[in-house]
């Protein structure tokens, strides 16, 4: 028999900024529900959270018209509101995409169609000469200015709001190192610290979105598969040649937006991310492994389509992934006059990829409800920066399958 002091209205698995985001709409529009929040983890925001460029994304790549696009360019507004509203470190910088070869000039255009199709009013077509003004080390023949771009800190964002939930009904709790296992009938749901009790649940995964579904019954025609991101730091000497944010025209190949440098609030600058397969969901190491993992991602037929299509692409990655060589030559494209003592090894994270079984990346979000549950399958970039207005659809999602006023 569950106790009632492990009964709640609603449970949210997984305390990313996506979940926290859900569970904080919920509470704010049902001060009286009694939320719990479950995650494994000794802390929110741990994982994609916790280990992304923390950039705020303008909405500029994105197709317009696609949820993306929509929740991009709204959500960043309500995240940069909030950042203001409860002192969260946060710098609408601006950033710069910039055209190395002729072709790429012809893809900027087209992204800045694309970005003015999204209503960013204040991107900019700019010449080499007014690059060289925003970023004097970058070299390139022509670039794209987009001033609603910035950097946040979106670990201190979850953190925010996690406590507002508790502040609101101290009757909600956030619950750490506590794994939900599996779920039975009757709302019941066994976690590494026990039973729980809830009647409804909205369930954010991240890269264990699409075995949350599979515990819950729930089907799905995409399987998450880990990319690894490895990022190099700036050193002393090599910081001043970066002011802010400076991208490369994407390839419209591929799912990545390419190396890029990023200052972050902290005021170190990365650069990077590369992306490889990674042998473990949540592998940061280069050579981190897990079986399980490993297996259900390369049994999976979706896997070997895409490293078919994209070998030469793959092959390359991994190559940079082992090479600080190669990984400095990437950069270079960028800033030519960086040198190997500019850049030192930093960090890593892992991009949750939902392929589809045609090899095909799902790119847009992806919300799904069955029965009492809500599962955010898919929250891709720039899911953080969206993650607000991700919480106001999962919220509508609840208010029409789950009756509430």
């Amino acid at each position: 028999m569950v106790k009632t002091s492990n009964s709640f209205d609603f449970a949210i698995v997984g305390g990313g900024i996506v979940g926290l985001s859900c569970a904080f709409k919920l509470q704010v529009e049902y001060p009286q529900l009694n939320i719990v929040v479950f995650e494994k983890e000794q802390s929110l925001a741990a994982h994609q959270t916790g280990r992304n460029s923390g950039v705020i994304h303008s909405g500029l790549y994105y197709r317009p018209g696609s949820f993306r696009a929509k929740n991009c360019v709204n959500g960043r507004m309500q995240l940069v509101e909030f950042a203001k509203k409860y002192n969260i470190k946060h710098d609408v910088c601006g950033k710069v995409v910039v055209a190395v070869t002729p072709d790429e000039v012809e893809r900027l255009e087209k992204i800045c169609e694309t970005g003015k199709a999204n209503g960013l009013e204040g991107i900019e077509k700019i010449d080499a000469v007014r690059l060289k003004e925003i970023e004097p080390y970058v070299e390139g023949i022509a670039a794209l200015w987009v001033p609603e771009s910035g950097i946040i800190d979106f670990v201190g964002v979850t953190n925010k709001l996690a406590e507002l939930i508790t502040d609101i009904n101290p009757n909600s709790q956030i619950i750490y190192s506590c794994e939900v296992k599996s779920f039975d009938d009757g709302g019941l749901i066994n976690t590494t610290k026990g039973q729980y009790k809830s009647d409804k649940k909205i369930l954010c995964g991240g890269l264990f979105s699409d075995r949350l579904a599979q515990k819950d019954k729930v089907h799905s025609d995409v399987r998450i598969v880990g990319f690894r991101g490895d990022y190099y730091d700036l050193s002393e000497k090599g910081k001043s040649k970066v002011n802010n944010l400076i991208y490369p025209v994407p390839n419209p190949e591929f799912p990545f937006l390419g190396v890029h440098f990023t200052r972050m609030v902290d005021g170190s600058i990365e650069c990077g991310p590369n992306a490889v397969f990674t042998f473990k969901r949540e592998g940061y190491g280069k050579t981190d492994f897990n079986l399980k993992d490993t297996l259900e991602a390369l049994m999976y037929k979706g896997t070997w389509k895409l490293f078919f299509k994209h070998w030469r692409f793959g092959l390359n990655e991994y190559k940079r992934a082992f090479s600080k060589r190669l990984f400095l030559k990437e950069l270079n494209r960028l800033i030519p006059s960086l040198k190997m003592d500019d850049i030192v090894v930093g960090r890593s994270g892992v991009r949750a990829m939902a392929l589809g079984q045609d090899g095909e990346v799902f790119d847009d979000f992806k919300i799904e409800c069955k029965g009492n549950s809500i599962h955010v399958l898919n929250a891709p970039s720039p899911a953080a920066t969206a993650c607000l207005a991700i919480g106001d659809e999962v919220l509508a999602v609840a208010k029409k399958n789950f009756s509430l006023p």
